[in-house]
């Protein structure tokens, strides 16, 4: 069974949480759906979005990946979130994939996980980092960290972290049935 934590912050972008949920349930990827606290969360344009579960909950579980929705705000409380940045690191020694979309590759930087790597997230948010390479790609994967640009790549993304976790055919078979092209 392959499975992934979405950890939601208050301000995350509903359009990388929501893609990135959905389409991992259709590759037949566990998803835990987990707020930094309980109740609904209110993403950055004002949807509602009610998580499963909380953080405290699930922090002792071992996942395939853990992903980080973007969003300014919810970025924001995610990068002060020191149960996060534990959790990271802890995922990270073990060999997992982290990855974070949008403004939540400030996170991987902050809790020191991307040192030397290249990564991508939205424009501006990683400028003057000296001690990552930054990318302009859409989606960038450098050893078991992804990064992706914003709402916009969110569906190449998730498509990326499938393949990753469960191999083409499985990529492929999800990606068809969306008729993206």
């Amino acid at each position: 069974m392959t499975t992934a934590l979405v950890p939601l912050a208050q301000g995350c972008e509903e359009l990388e949480a929501v893609t990135l949920i959905d389409l991992f349930r259709r590759a037949g990827i566990t998803v835990t759906v987990a707020g930094l606290e309980a109740g609904p969360v209110t993403a950055s344009r004002g949807v509602a979005l009610l998580p499963e579960t909380t953080l405290d909950a699930v922090l002792d579980q071992d996942f395939d990946l853990v992903v980080l929705p973007g969003g300014l705000g919810g970025a924001q409380r995610l990068e002060a979130d020191q149960r996060i940045a534990a959790l990271l690191r802890r995922l990270t020694e073990q060999g997992r994939y982290v990855a974070a979309i949008c403004a939540a590759p400030k996170v991987l930087v902050s809790a020191g996980l991307v040192s030397g790597r290249e990564v991508t997230a939205y424009p501006g948010i990683l400028d003057g980092q000296a001690d990552i390479r930054l990318s302009s790609a859409a989606v960038v994967r450098d050893g078991t960290f992804i990064t992706s640009r914003g709402p916009g790549t969110a569906m190449d993304f998730a498509l990326t972290l499938i393949e990753l976790l469960c191999g083409r055919a499985k990529r492929d078979e999800v990606e068809t049935a969306l008729q993206r092209s």
